[in-house]
């Protein structure tokens, strides 16, 4: 015993506190089981739903407000490197270098300006709204433990007096023991009827401020952000006038399939467009539609097109007439029905029967080659089948994890104190923050309420190893899991 009292803890202390641990176990399984009648308050559940409302809506708003300034700044940095890449390419002997060498300097006083403003007016005093939430929280889960102590002595009391043999003695000492209880859950349910009310109006005011803040912000960024771009605007215009007199001849580039056409007119297009005449143009900061047109003009290809790969098959042929023949269609639905694959690629002899065609001028020929090009692209593509090791799912042979013998029995992870805690009760633990805490399961999972975790700091672990002695709940909304 002067051992127990030398580590700060008595046989006492810890009977008292196993015993109010089972006191409350029973108190909320005759509950359950309606053998025992629970304490209601209406209004004060209502205000613990609109409390979680709160807290929720609070929550989300701050994480979609992290992602806004996240965008703010990736558009920073956007924007930062869009106006370095103009300095990069306005040569030193042009007009106006000093503007726009200004013009980015301010851009990006701006963009940082803007961002820095966000985070002071709107996303600080996120974080101060919600900072008041845990706190709230612990005591609301603080008060529902207290009011089952509250039922418990009620009832054992009710039950001493309702006896057939009377024991006075026992019915004062359960008496006073009400008493304390009750005296004890009204002074916690009296305070939080008068804070969880106003906190939950102060969301409208909260609300409004901020977001009044992130519009006056927006619109202030917007207003100087549009008045260098008219700068900027004014500048270039500058420089277009001074070398409008110059001609920046653009001239098409022959495309990579396309063989060059020297001496043979370009065919009608297909839709019966106007042919383009295929000489140069000369424009001034701006290409013609006609030089686009010019045969031979590189036609920019989408990524698929450029992306390597297998070939595929060409599209159908599109004739002018709309009238489908009916012997043309195929029906998917048919039993019998077999697509025929037909695979080209650029090495078949397509390409060099099209070249003899047109140099020989012969349409027949080009219509002989064409038939032989058909019946060459019959042939079905090998079909390659690929396998791929199945996937072996769940633990590793033999890693199995074991339980780590300098831990707590039934140790499930570690944590730590992110704020101080001053323990209310005999079997809560106190905390300081950087305090590191092992988490056991509770020994009557019926025990737990809600936001609450059992546990014992791990500096008193490794000193008494004496779970019984140390142990005790805390609140988990005080701590961060690290383990």
């Amino acid at each position: 015993m002067a051992e127990l009292g030398s580590k700060g803890v008595t046989a006492g202390k810890i009977a008292s506190n196993v015993q109010k641990k089972l006191t409350r176990a029973q108190e909320k399984v005759l509950q359950k089981l309606g053998k025992a009648d629970e304490t209601k308050d209406e209004q004060f559940e209502q205000c613990v739903q609109n409390f979680n409302k709160q807290l929720s809506e609070g929550t989300r708003l701050q994480k979609d407000l992290r992602t806004y300034l996240a965008s703010v700044k990736a558009m920073h940095e956007a924007s930062k490197k869009l106006t370095e890449c103009l300095q990069e390419v306005y040569e030193p002997d042009w007009p106006g270098r000093d503007d726009t060498n200004k013009i980015a300097e301010n851009n990006d006083l701006l963009w940082t300006d803007f961002h820095q403003k966000l985070v002071d007016q709107a996303l600080l005093t996120m974080d101060t709204y919600l900072g008041q939430f845990p706190d709230i929280k612990s005591r609301i889960a603080k008060r529902g433990r207290k009011l089952v102590d509250y039922d418990s002595a009620r009832h054992h009391f009710e039950a001493l007096q309702t006896a057939k043999k009377k024991d006075e003695t026992k019915i004062a000492k359960a008496e006073e023991e009400l008493v304390k209880a009750q005296k004890v859950f009204e002074e916690m349910n009296v305070d939080l009827q008068e804070e969880l009310p106003s906190l939950w109006n102060s969301r409208v005011g909260f609300y409004v401020n901020t977001f009044q803040s992130i519009a006056g912000l927006e619109e202030n960024f917007h207003k100087e952000m549009s008045k260098l771009n008219q700068n900027l605007h004014d500048v270039l215009l500058g420089l277009d006038k001074q070398y409008s007199g110059n001609a920046f001849p653009v001239k098409a580039q022959p495309s990579d399939s396309t063989p060059a056409k020297a001496n043979k007119s370009p065919s009608p297009p297909p839709d019966g467009s106007p042919i383009t005449s295929p000489e140069t143009k000369t424009v001034n900061h701006e290409l013609e539609p006609s030089t686009l047109e010019a045969p031979g003009a590189s036609i920019p290809k989408s990524p698929s097109q450029l992306r390597k790969g297998p070939p595929v098959p060409p599209p159908p042929k599109v004739t002018p007439s709309k009238e489908i023949k009916q012997e043309n269609i195929i029906s998917l639905f048919d039993d019998n029905f077999v697509p025929e694959i037909s695979v080209t690629t650029p090495s078949q002899p397509a390409e060099a029967a099209h070249a003899r065609a047109e140099a020989a001028g012969s349409e027949a020929a080009a219509g002989a080659e064409a038939s032989k090009t058909e019946a060459d692209s019959t042939s079905l593509p090998a079909v390659v089948v690929e396998t791929f090791p199945a996937t072996v799912n769940g633990a590793v042979e033999g890693g199995a994890s074991s339980e780590r013998a300098d831990m707590p029995p039934g140790f499930l992870f570690k944590v730590q104190a992110m704020h101080d805690y001053t323990a209310t009760d005999s079997d809560e633990l106190q905390l300081k923050a950087g305090d590191v805490v092992l988490v056991i399961p509770f020994e009557n999972p019926e025990e737990q309420d809600e936001g609450w975790l059992m546990g014992v700091k791990e500096s008193d672990w490794i000193q008494h190893k004496e779970l019984d002695q140390c142990r005790g709940v805390f609140p988990e909304n005080f701590t961060e899991r690290v383990q």
